[in-house]
């Protein structure tokens, strides 16, 4: 049980900025199974987002306490995933063979398909939340719970499906690089999808064929432009999934 508190922290220290214990022992392999704990980690990261989100809109509009929800959940994460989405923009926008690709997700500035894909993702992820909210709060809370585990799960089912394609020693991400294990998939996935039983039947399952979408459109590209995924993938599927859950759920209201 020591073991696996150990892996958690090591994983909220990888994938967070949020303080972790002094008594973590960080080596590569232990953060190659860290990866099991992702989804949960996705727990913390939408507390974090429901917490700044439901104190906020006690005293601010709705719009408001949106804002400061995404900005405190991007502040625990270092902005980790919507930096591995930036990336990935500019390197399959102007990439085109694998080397360049890989070569422009490795530079650290960012460029024209990077700013543009970051600013329509975090408009796009604000509009859902503020139409998700528009008449009560709980849609919000629910939506933020679900979608942040659920999320992660679907990096974590493309490191499942897919090699990575860097080399195990060019970066920071490559310790991560493995195949989840069987147990491991499980730990991920039941943390995952149990936050599904916040929404009602119809949104659950709209989140979910979502999710699932994406894991499939993404290993599809990811395959095709790369050979395989990198830790900027991951972040980039992460985001395209959160989104698409929020969108999933929403769109779900339409057949009541």
């Amino acid at each position: 049980m020591l073991a696996q508190f150990e892996l958690f922290f090591i994983a909220l220290g990888f994938f967070t900025r949020l303080p972790v214990p002094r008594w973590v022992d960080f080596t590569p392999d232990k953060l190659g199974q860290a990866a099991r704990f992702l989804p949960l980690i996705g727990w913390l990261i939408g507390l974090v987002g429901v917490g700044v989100y439901w104190l906020a809109v006690q005293v601010l509009p709705v719009d408001l306490a949106l804002v400061l929800s995404m900005a405190a959940t991007i502040r625990a994460t270092g902005a980790f995933h919507e930096d591995g989405w930036a990336d990935t923009c500019d390197g399959l926008g102007g990439g085109w063979t694998r080397a360049q690709v890989l070569a422009i997700m490795k530079d650290s500035r960012i460029g024209s398909y990077g700013a543009i894909g970051l600013v329509l993702m975090l408009l796009a992820k604000y509009l859902v939340l503020a139409h998700l909210g528009a008449d009560e709060d709980y849609p919000v809370i629910a939506a933020l719970l679900v979608a942040h585990p659920l999320s992660r799960l679907v990096a974590v089912g493309l490191m499942a499906l897919l090699d990575y394609a860097r080399a195990a020693d060019s970066s920071k991400s490559a310790p991560v690089a493995r195949r989840p294990t069987s147990a491991e998939l499980g730990i991920a996935t039941l943390a995952g999808v149990l936050p599904l039983l916040l929404l009602s039947p119809r949104e659950a399952l709209a989140a979910l064929v979502l999710a699932a979408l994406v894991v499939v459109l993404a290993a599809r590209t990811f395959k095709r432009r790369l050979g395989g995924y990198t830790g900027d993938c991951l972040g980039a599927a992460q985001q395209v999934a959160e989104v698409s859950i929020y969108l999933g759920i929403l769109a779900s209201w339409s057949f009541t």
